[in-house]
């Protein structure tokens, strides 16, 4: 059998992913066995296999093929900037990237001074202030919690996802500039888009539909 194999994002992401396919009449039962250890879920009557991955690496998984379909979010996919085609917007995981940083930071990006940025995505960072602002900066790139790099003078603003602002709010940070929404997204290998184009096209055509609904 020839199956489409689909890349889901772990955590928030897969659990919505996995609720618009079943709105789409994708029976996704091989997923909902807490006590597994497998990684990867066939479901041989619909001709679909599934796994999970950590976002950064779904796109990977794409571009070389071991994934023909991956959802991840647009974030992951900017900075990531692999090989594959963006098919879909599926409408949820929404938030926004921003250039965040105390009150007093305005200024100096007003003023396209150097200043240093911290983030988890550097190249977005560099992008978005060499290509866009066209303002030069020092880009150091963290793992963890972005929102200190200002507080221990570390950078004097950040680029990171912000959803509600909450967490920026209670550390004495706001957002600054906003570099561009965010939303999970489907991609597909650019060889499965042709040797599999009629599962690929009803998969599409069935979740686009009922994306909205």
């Amino acid at each position: 059998m020839q199956y489409l194999t689909i890349a889901l994002t772990k955590g928030r992401l897969a659990k919505d992913t996995v609720s618009l396919l079943e709105k789409a009449g994708y029976s996704c039962d091989v997923l909902r066995d807490k006590t597994t250890r497998k990684l990867i879920f066939t479901d041989e009557e619909q001709g679909l296999r599934f796994f999970l991955a950590k976002g950064p690496d779904v796109p990977t998984y794409v571009e070389y093929g071991a994934a023909d379909i991956g959802v991840v979010g647009s974030d992951i996919i900017m900075e990531e900037n692999r090989r594959a085609y963006e098919v879909l917007d599926l409408g949820f995981g929404k938030c926004r990237m921003c250039v965040a940083g105390p009150e007093e930071a305005r200024s100096l990006l007003q003023h396209h001074e150097m200043i240093r940025v911290a983030s988890k995505y550097p190249n977005i960072a560099r992008d978005y202030f060499y290509n866009r602002k066209h303002q030069t900066v020092d880009i150091i790139k963290l793992n963890g919690s972005v929102e200190l790099g200002p507080i221990v003078d570390l950078s004097d603003v950040i680029v990171d996802i912000v959803e509600t602002g909450s967490t920026l709010y209670q550390n004495g940070l706001a957002v600054l500039e906003e570099v561009c929404p965010i939303s999970a997204r489907m991609i597909v290998n650019q060889v499965s888009m042709q040797m599999k184009a009629q599962k690929v096209r009803e998969l599409i055509a069935r979740l686009r539909e009922v994306r909205s609904l």
